[in-house]
């Protein structure tokens, strides 16, 4: 299945093998957020050609990854088990390439899916174990995400909802998750802007997502 063979007996370079080409561990990673439809995981990664798309899905159904399966009489891909035993993987790599994000340029997006990805890869279940169930309601870029902490399990969805805290931002966000401005600083900024809700719950939300930069 591989389209690059390193001709080295290793576990590590079989991994790379199967997800070590271009764009394959992103469609793993908006995968592990929900099964997609072809159009759907091309809206979620824009600059992927769709030759490419086509060649890396049918690379990892081949693998055993992922899979097609109809559901309301449209074809959709999802993680197979095998699949799922990559979201660690992925979370990890998230959290370590995160210390090396820099500021973003204008050119960069943020979508729902890397999003979700981003909150799962810095959500403290330790800490969230401590506090009160918390909804909050986070406009980042064009991903509008209802976002639920209940002791240590984190749902989060697309769209909108009743919600604690509502609030609005842009890629500094990541400025905000490292701790590298506390809350108050994020708003007075502008990097937060609180549109619903009391702002001592960004507190919270600082608390429960966080990730070393």
């Amino acid at each position: 299945m591989a389209a690059r063979e390193y001709g080295q007996y290793c576990g590590v370079t079989r991994g790379l093998e199967l997800v070590g080409e271009r764009w394959a561990l992103l469609i793993v990673r908006d995968l592990l957020v929900g099964p997609r439809r072809y159009g759907e995981l091309a809206a979620g990664l824009p600059r992927i050609p769709s030759n490419i798309l086509a060649a890396r899905l049918k690379e990892l159904q081949a693998a055993g990854i992922i899979r097609r399966a109809p559901r309301s009489r449209v074809i959709i891909y999802e993680l197979t088990p095998y699949g799922r035993e990559l979201e660690p993987i992925v979370l990890a790599l998230g959290a370590w390439g995160f210390k090396a994000m820099g500021d973003p340029r204008e050119d960069q997006i943020i979508t729902p899916d890397s999003m979700t990805m981003a909150l799962r890869t810095a959500f403290r279940p330790q800490v969230a174990a401590t506090l009160p169930p918390t909804a909050y309601g986070a406009h980042v870029g064009p991903a509008e995400l209802l976002i639920r902490v209940a002791g240590a399990d984190l749902d989060v969805t697309r769209g909108d909802g009743p919600v604690d805290l509502a609030f609005s931002a842009g890629p500094d966000i990541r400025r905000l998750i490292s701790g590298e401005l506390a809350p108050d600083r994020a708003i007075a900024t502008g990097v937060i802007e609180v549109r619903r809700g009391p702002r001592a719950l960004l507190d919270r939300f600082a608390s429960t997502f966080h990730l070393a930069a």
